[in-house]
């Protein structure tokens, strides 16, 4: 990396979402690591519509220290969205993304950067272990990304979150990126480039609690299956085959029947048993196409992925 006064060669990325009770901690590690890489670079915090005193304490940093960069989010567009901003905003040679609440520790920024020195364009950070997360989270996200690696058209690395390095040719790849639905991890893996990873003890939350809900999870799973695989519509093609199937085999059984012993009252209980499986499998299957063509939908209306309030520490050109 060449050193130029006017460039610069680090951007690290913090969405914020009510985090005003760690800020002074995370900026007291984050700045100390900086420091002691003897690069020029920013620390870009995108406030995503926090209901807490987090974008005043953002911006008195700022004036502290001017490296500490603010935009604020006219509302909440979700972490997603808000690292998307960042990214846009962030004029680093090289980019990294890391959570406010101190679960990827920024002192393995300097593993990740000397990845970066060996020629590898994205080095992201592996979990050992998952320290304050209960057995169901655990076992709900491992099963996930299982799932999207066996059925999703990328290899989504399992135990891995936005936490990595990422080099500016990685950047202005996802930058050119339109679509509306953003599960960003599976965007880091679909542009491929040269990829590697380190493993890390992923310790718990410095304070608070997690922002995220089950509820929230289950629709974030829906967006990273729908968004990089076409397997659920394919399966209820199949389904549907596999039942038409049975149901002619079925039916042939009941001519064979009826000629051989003539008519009989036909089954309440069996025609309903049939009438309501078949039922609910249309259900399914409607509302798989559902969740596909609401996507479309949202991607058709072409609004822009988030609005800025302000911005602090930036150029009027940036």
């Amino acid at each position: 990396m060449h050193s130029n006064p006017n460039q610069t060669e680090m951007s690290v990325i913090i969405p914020c979402y009510n985090e005003e009770q760690g800020l002074e901690h995370l900026f007291t590690r984050v700045l100390e690591v900086l420091d002691r890489l003897n690069l020029s670079y920013e620390v870009i915090c995108v406030d995503d519509g926090s209901q807490d005193q987090t974008l005043k304490y953002l911006i008195n940093y700022h004036y502290l220290n001017p490296q500490i960069k603010v935009i604020s989010l006219s509302r909440n567009f979700g972490k997603d969205i808000a690292l998307t901003a960042g990214l846009e905003n962030a004029r680093g040679q090289v980019i990294i993304p890391i959570d406010a609440d101190l679960q990827d520790p920024p002192e393995l920024i300097e593993k990740l950067l000397q990845k970066w020195y060996e020629g590898y364009d994205v080095v992201y950070g592996k979990r050992r272990s998952r320290q304050g997360e209960s057995f169901i989270k655990r076992f709900t996200a491992n099963a996930f990304y299982r799932v999207i690696s066996k059925i999703g058209s990328v290899s989504i690395p399992q135990d891995t979150g936005d936490f990595r390095l990422l080099d500016r040719k990685v950047v202005d790849a996802l930058k050119a990126m339109p679509e509306r639905t953003r599960f960003m991890k599976g965007l880091f893996a679909w542009v491929g480039f040269k990829q590697t990873y380190i493993v890390y003890d992923r310790p718990s939350r410095f304070q608070g609690t997690s922002k995220w809900n089950y509820w929230q999870l289950w629709n974030f799973a829906l967006d990273g299956i729908t968004s990089f695989s076409l397997i659920p519509l394919k399966v209820w093609s199949y389904l549907g085959v596999f039942v038409s199937f049975l149901s002619f085999i079925y039916g042939s059984f009941l001519i064979i029947r009826t000629l051989a012993l003539g008519i009989d009252v036909p089954g309440y209980a069996s025609l309903m048993v049939t009438t309501l499986f078949i039922g609910g499998l249309q259900l399914i299957t409607l509302g798989i196409l559902g969740e596909y063509l609401g996507r479309i939908y949202e991607e058709t209306k072409q609004r822009p992925l988030y609005l800025i309030k302000e911005r602090h520490g930036f150029r009027i050109d940036s």
